[in-house]
C-alpha cells in the first residue's frame, strides 16, 4: 500500500495533544500504529519542565510543547522501547532508569525493538515526510544525562516525583509518583488492554510482583505509557485482573 505524506515535519499536523489539568499535557501520534502509539506528558513546573517519554521521533517534538525559552528541561524516559525513546536525543537533560541506562548510548534495536516497527506492513497511516521510509526508521542515540534508581526524586520546583522501578514489562521501566498531587506516571508498567509481557527483556514474575506493588500505592490519577488516564479503582482492577490470569 502507497501512503501518502501528511505534510512536511510539521508537528502540529503529526501530534495531538489535550491539556489534563495541573501543568500536564498528554501527546500522542494518532497517525502511528495502536501497538506503537505511546503518549509523551508534559508537565510545566515552576522552576523547569518535565517531559515523560518522547514518542516514536519520526517528527520533531520540542516544536509542539510550546517551552519557554531559557527554562530548563527534563526528558524522562519510562524505560527505551522505541515508542517511548524516539526524541529523547532532542533533549539535552535525559534519565532513565539504571537497569537500562547503557542502552541509550547506542539505541540498539535488541533493547528498543524498533526492528518491530521497520518490520510492520501497517505501522502509520501517513508518512510523516515525502520519501520517509520505514525501513530505514532507526533511533538516534541519547545517553542519559542522570541515572535513576528507585526511590530517586525528579523536581520541578513546585512538584516533586518519587521515581518506582517497576520492572516485567522492560527491566527498567519506571513510573513517577507526585504523592503531594496525586498524579501517577506509569509508564508501560499498566494501561487498559492487555499488557505485554511477551517481549525480549520481559519477565513474568518481575511483572507479578510489579502488580502487587501497583495494588499498594495511593493516587489520584494515573497517566499511562498508552491509552487514556485511569484512577486508582481501575488500576488495581487491571493489576488483580493480571495476577488472578494464568501467566
Amino acid at each position: 500500500m502507497s501512503l501518502a505524506p501528511l505534510g512536511d515535519a510539521r508537528a502540529s499536523d503529526w501530534f495531538s495533544c489535550e491539556t489534563l489539568g495541573q501543568g500536564i499535557t498528554r501527546l500522542w501520534e494518532p497517525q502511528v500504529h495502536p501497538f506503537f502509539r505511546s503518549n509523551v506528558f508534559h508537565v510545566r513546573g515552576r522552576d523547569g519542565d518535565l517531559v515523560i517519554d518522547g514518542g516514536m521521533g519520526l517528527v520533531p517534538l520540542r516544536p509542539v510543547l510550546g517551552l519557554l525559552p531559557g527554562k530548563p528541561v527534563v526528558a524522562v524516559a519510562t524505560h527505551v522501547h522505541v515508542d517511548h525513546v524516539g526524541a529523547l536525543s532532542e533533549f539535552q537533560t535525559r534519565l532513565g532508569h539504571r537497569a537500562e541506562a547503557a542502552f541509550f548510548a547506542d539505541m540498539a534495536d535488541e533493547h528498543t525493538l524498533a526492528g518491530y516497527f521497520r518490520e510492520m506492513a501497517d505501522g502509520l497511516d501517513h508518512l510523516p515526510y515525502k520519501h520517509w521510509s520505514q525501513q530505514s526508521f532507526h533511533v538516534k542515540p541519547a545517553p542519559l544525562s542522570r541515572i535513576l534508581d528507585d526511590g530517586d526524586i525528579v523536581e520541578t520546583g513546585d512538584r516533586s516525583f518519587r521515581v518506582l522501578h517497576l520492572p516485567g514489562h522492560s527491566p527498567g521501566s519506571i513510573g513517577l509518583l507526585d504523592e503531594l498531587n496525586g498524579d501517577f506516571l506509569t509508564g508501560d508498567a499498566i494501561y487498559r488492554g492487555r499488557l505485554v509481557d511477551d517481549l525480549p527483556g520481559s519477565d513474568v514474575p518481575a511483572y507479578r510482583k510489579t502488580m502487587h506493588r501497583l495494588l499498594q500505592i495511593e493516587f489520584g490519577r494515573a497517566y499511562c505509557g498508552h491509552g487514556e488516564t485511569i484512577d486508582q479503582d481501575e488500576l488495581r482492577s487491571i493489576a488483580r485482573t493480571y495476577l488472578d490470569s494464568p501467566n
